[in-house]
């Protein structure tokens, strides 16, 4: 997709935030510190559009940012070791669970997990949470740029094995780096609006 124009229109909280529009929406979905505000960066050829954060857990709203007016890149806060109280974990849960089981303009989501480690619990658990509910996923294996290309085979099998991903067609190796994998992860979503 051609990006010239993006805004990043609210930050919600609950339903009655949410935009109205009706356009479709893919959500971001990922472990604090994994690399969401970067891919929304690569994805929009804006270098800090997306606020990235040294500190995990920043995010805590839903953000939706407003793509050419056809579509929007939901930022959905990080799960992981956020450096949150129980009660505000919580509430998260509560607002994302929410949002992922009643938003009909919903039309994917991208789980993004670190190429560089096993995915955790927390992805497994997101990854059948939202294939239960039938949500159209693409894993995205982010900081591939920091793993040598001779191991990229590696990381393919640990995080299809570990993820049960039952198709390669469903995962998709990143670098916000180098840019590898911009276009398919593009593509995916364009398929997918």
């Amino acid at each position: 997709m051609q990006v010239n124009n993006v805004s990043m229109n609210m930050s919600a909280v609950s339903s009655r935030q949410y935009p109205d529009e009706g356009y479709p929406e893919i959500a971001l979905l990922g472990r604090s510190n994994v690399g969401k505000s970067s891919l929304i960066n690569t994805l929009i050829n804006r270098k800090s559009f997306a606020r990235t954060s040294s500190t995990p857990g920043k995010t805590q709203t839903l953000n939706f940012y407003n793509i050419e007016d056809q579509l929007y890149l939901v930022d959905v806060p990080g799960y992981g070791f956020a450096k949150v109280s129980k009660k505000q974990r919580e509430e998260f849960g509560t607002m994302i669970e929410e949002y992922l089981t009643t938003r009909h303009v919903l039309k994917g989501v991208v789980i993004l997990v670190d190429g560089r480690h096993e995915p955790s619990e927390d992805d497994v658990s997101m990854y059948q949470y939202v294939s239960y509910y039938h949500i159209p996923t693409l894993v995205v294996a982010t900081k591939m740029d920091k793993i040598k290309r001779n191991q990229w085979n590696k990381t393919i099998s640990k995080v299809t094995k570990t993820m049960q991903i039952n198709q390669t067609d469903n995962l998709q190796l990143f670098s916000a780096e180098t840019k590898y994998g911009k276009e398919e992860v593009w593509s995916w979503i364009e398929d997918h609006m």
